[in-house]
């Protein structure tokens, strides 16, 4: 399972065969029912049968991918907080959670806003989003406790954003809380409030090799 310059752009094809390469559900489309039902048959043509068995190296790449496929980043984009996190005092699988946390796309689609990380980053760049009052359209930007984050009326007024502020029983991170179209900042995330199925250390010991 080697890395190839595919890699390296981002994923344009199907979101679902994503999450069935992985073998966990990525967040990455709604609806995911008949994906529940694929989940553990890997993409192509001989499904279960053509699966291998992955090397120590595999196990490691697929759970990179699966976070970064997650958050949806290119591989220079992802590598990038490899370093920083590796950088801080802390654990850096942990503090690599926590700075793609604390990502503005990823902290609109936490709040509801949004059903999907990727229609979060779309609201950001198209100026739906503002922080503190005012209008921000970069989805990489890093959100801190006490800042305000909002969308506008007119972004409301979307179908899928009014579905997903409609949605029920879908869970808020204890470090985030939301009022209508406008959310709080309440902490900086911590590792028990990610909501993906993630090995922060094989990802690490990738980076580390």
């Amino acid at each position: 399972m080697r890395e190839n310059k595919s890699n390296m752009a981002r994923y344009t094809g199907p979101k679902n065969k994503l999450s069935r390469r992985s073998g966990a559900d990525l967040g990455l489309k709604t609806g995911s029912t008949k994906l529940a039902k694929r989940l553990n048959i890997p993409p192509g043509q001989h499904g279960r049968k053509g699966a291998k068995k992955l090397s120590e190296y595999g196990i490691q790449l697929r759970e990179k991918q699966k976070m970064k496929w997650t958050y949806g980043l290119l591989e220079k984009q992802f590598s990038r907080y490899y370093t920083k996190a590796s950088k801080k005092t802390g654990e850096t699988g942990k503090e690599m959670l926590r700075l793609l946390e604390s990502r503005l796309d990823n902290v609109v689609y936490r709040l509801g806003f949004a059903p999907t990380r990727a229609a979060a980053r779309q609201l950001i760049v198209h100026g739906h989003v503002k922080v503190n009052g005012a209008k921000l359209d970069r989805p990489s930007f890093q959100v801190a406790a006490g800042m305000k984050i909002g969308i506008s009326e007119k972004a409301s007024k979307i179908p899928s954003v009014a579905g997903s502020l409609e949605e029920k029983g879908k869970n808020m991170p204890k470090w985030l809380e939301r009022q209508g179209l406008s959310g709080n900042v309440k902490a900086a995330p911590s590792r028990d409030d990610v909501d993906i199925d993630i090995n922060e250390n094989l990802v690490v010991e990738y980076y580390s090799r």
